[in-house]
């Protein structure tokens, strides 16, 4: 194969000790691989100018992006560099370029590709995050017995004091190599707005009530961090020790983050003393809540394509809840059971642009597809072949054999005391409970788009936990396996995660960066009880996480929507993008209001009731699209069934009414 020389140049300001890198579709520029990517270098003359000469193969097209990172290399020698990404470029079509001679290319600014410029923060390629953080979730954080402070007001710092452990120069091992990438920065969230990832001032932040204070350390050395908060008591004056640069700084406490390792939870709280500065004495204690956010196991994203942010206007998608809705808390006449892999095909039938389901772990950690967190279970009676009885399990105690063999009851079954068998529909495949994720991907067609709900527990504002569900996986090992299975079965299929908790969100963002997630949140509920959680309790500081993790957007309840209508016009106004469930969006008219307030995906049951057989809204457009660039004779004579659509599905110039915002089935959007 033939080689031509192509020099890549590029502007962009950079942090100490930060490069610009440049990744491609070809194997000189790593092959989408960010571990295999090529450094570029700046000449001496000009720091924001970035250059670099790769081989090419002659004639082939190579697509690439740039990215800002660092490139840590290794202490032995011959080991590969570590590449941590920092910002890279996400533009739907990345740069190109495909030559038969030797070129010189002049890329303009970083994050700029034709006029538009398109950049997305990097995820965990080698290092990991700790999070700490302060709140009144359960009660406050900060709890003072000595008299003297009882009454004070405080301000706190979190301040990185270095290693637990330091060794010799000529010990070094590859992770101390790395340390000079650890940093800390600290968010805010509230009701009224947010503060993302910036510096504390001189003597930190006082603790609000409705507030949640969290500081987000990035490291290559997870379990050997000293870290001290640093305790400011606002009305003192004077100084507490001789020699203080700020008055009123009267306590420490200090974190060793090796006792998360011991403690072996990556989430949990830790409760530490505060010292006096100028005894011995303990003036109080402190609630720190924390979460460890690391790499998927045995996983390398790439860098091909990046949706994390990425959404195209149209009109309400029609989202089947839990395929062709519950089968549970329906009518009788129901005919498909819900979660089933019928169920998900029989919306695709009737139009659906996309399926929501729940997806979480057997006991032997496959993924499978069910709602709620435990089901029924019923036994016969020694001696009474009538007589059964229903027994609530947790379904992460079963196995995915044991769960296919289930004779499955609902856990409404225990309140109502239904106990029908049932149909001769049980015994067939596609109609069983339990489906796997990966069975899920064979069997749907690729079209249809996945709202993939990421199943956890929930603790409420009583102290109760929901389903008496109080301990689960460790949450990035369960996370790894579920985004190892999408990420690896996806193909061009439409993804869009979704989880009522925050912190799954904050780790499925920082974990991958292909797919969106949406927070889910009920706000204010008559329907379903408080949740625990500061960020769950309302949607607007639901919109103020989602923006300040930088995600695609929340997934409200529709309830609190219909007291508030102007919340969706709200969240549009901060970038996000607002889905909506709840049993009220199985009311035709609430989901014309919603359509007219522009919300983008609606969940409901019953999808197949209202509509009757049509193609997907995904496959209209990409028909559209086909029309504007192929003769009509060739789509006449085009004889594969994906294009093989109704006029009355498509946007026709002759056909009244096309393009009306008030159809239901979301296929008027283009």
């Amino acid at each position: 194969m033939d080689f031509i020389q192509v020099t890549l140049s590029v502007r962009g300001s950079t942090s100490p000790g930060e490069q610009i890198g440049v990744v491609g579709s070809c194997e000189a520029l790593g092959s989408w691989c960010s571990q295999r990517a090529v450094a570029l270098q700046p000449p001496e003359d000009d720091g924001t100018l970035w250059k670099r000469t790769v081989c090419i193969p002659r004639g082939i097209e190579c697509k690439y992006r740039y990215f800002k990172g660092y490139f840590l290399e290794s202490k032995n020698a011959g080991d590969p560099c570590q590449v941590i990404v920092n910002k890279w470029e996400t533009h739907q079509h990345p740069r190109a370029l495909n030559s038969d001679s030797d070129l010189n290319i002049d890329d303009g600014q970083f994050g700029f590709y034709n006029d538009v410029e398109c950049v997305d923060s990097g995820w965990l390629t080698c290092q990991t995050e700790v999070r700490l953080r302060l709140h009144f979730s359960q009660k406050c954080p900060v709890s003072i017995s000595k008299k003297k402070f009882k009454k004070s007001r405080f301000r706190l710092k979190l301040n990185l004091e270095g290693f637990e452990e330091e060794e010799d120069e000529d010990e070094q091992s590859p992770s101390s190599w790395n340390r000079m990438v650890t940093t800390l920065e600290t968010s805010m969230i509230s009701a009224s707005g947010y503060k993302s990832r910036h510096s504390q001032p001189e003597c930190g932040y006082a603790l609000e009530p409705s507030q949640w204070t969290e500081y987000s350390i990035h490291t290559m050395d997870p379990d050997n961090l000293e870290l001290t908060f640093e305790f400011f008591e606002e009305d003192l004056s004077e100084k507490v020790v001789q020699g203080d640069v700020h008055p009123g700084h009267v306590g420490t406490a200090c974190l060793l983050s090796s006792s998360f390792r011991e403690i072996g939870k990556n989430t949990g709280v830790v409760t530490l003393p505060i010292m006096s500065r100028n005894s011995r004495h303990a003036i109080g204690k402190v609630r720190v809540d924390y979460l460890v956010i690391r790499p998927i196991r045995d996983f390398m994203c790439d860098m091909h394509s990046c949706f994390t942010k990425y959404w195209r206007k149209r009109s309400a998608l029609d989202v089947g809840h839990r395929g062709a809705g519950s089968s549970h808390h329906a009518a009788k006449h129901t005919k498909v059971r819900e979660n089933t892999i019928a169920s998900f095909k029989s919306a695709a039938h009737h139009g659906a642009a996309y399926v929501e389901f729940d997806v979480h772990l057997s006991k032997d950690f496959v993924p499978i597809v069910y709602h709620d967190l435990t089901c029924c279970i019923s036994t016969k009676k020694k001696n009474d072949k009538h007589s059964l009885e229903l027994f609530e399990v947790p379904v992460k105690d079963l196995t995915f054999d044991q769960l296919q063999l289930l004779k499955l009851a609902h856990v409404t079954a225990m309140k109502v005391n239904d106990q029908e068998s049932q149909d001769e529909e049980e015994y067939i495949v596609e109609h069983q409970p339990f489906p796997s994720l990966h069975q899920l991907f064979q069997a749907v067609p690729e079209h249809v788009g996945f709202n993939i709900e990421l199943k956890w527990i929930t603790q409420l504002k009583d102290g109760s936990w929901e389903g008496n569900v109080s301990s689960y996986f460790d949450m990035n090992f369960f996370l790894d396996i579920i985004l190892k299975c999408v990420h690896q079965n996806a193909g061009k299929r439409r993804i869009v995660f979704s989880c009522f908790d925050p912190d799954v969100c904050s780790m499925v963002r920082r974990k991958q960066n292909r797919y969106p997630i949406l927070f889910l949140t009920q706000g204010v509920s008559m329907v379903y009880p408080e949740l625990m959680d500061i960020r769950c309790q309302t949607t607007p500081i639901a919109m103020s996480f989602a923006q300040s993790e930088d995600i695609l957007g929340i997934s409200a309840h529709t309830e609190d929507l219909l007291r508030n209508m102007d919340a969706i016009k709200e969240a549009h106004s901060k970038g996000l993008v607002v889905f909506c469930w709840g049993d009220d969006n199985n009311d035709h008219e609430n989901r014309r209001k919603l359509r007219e307030h522009s919300i983008d995906g609606l969940i409901y049951d019953r999808i197949c009731d209202d509509q009757v057989e049509q193609p997907n809204i995904f496959k209209v457009e990409e028909m559209v699209s086909l029309q504007e660039v192929l003769p009509e004779e060739t789509l006449k004579s085009c004889a594969c069934s994906s294009y093989s659509l109704p006029c009355s599905s498509l946007p026709c110039k002759g056909r009244a009414g096309a393009g009306s915002a008030e159809s239901d089935s979301g296929l008027s959007s283009s």
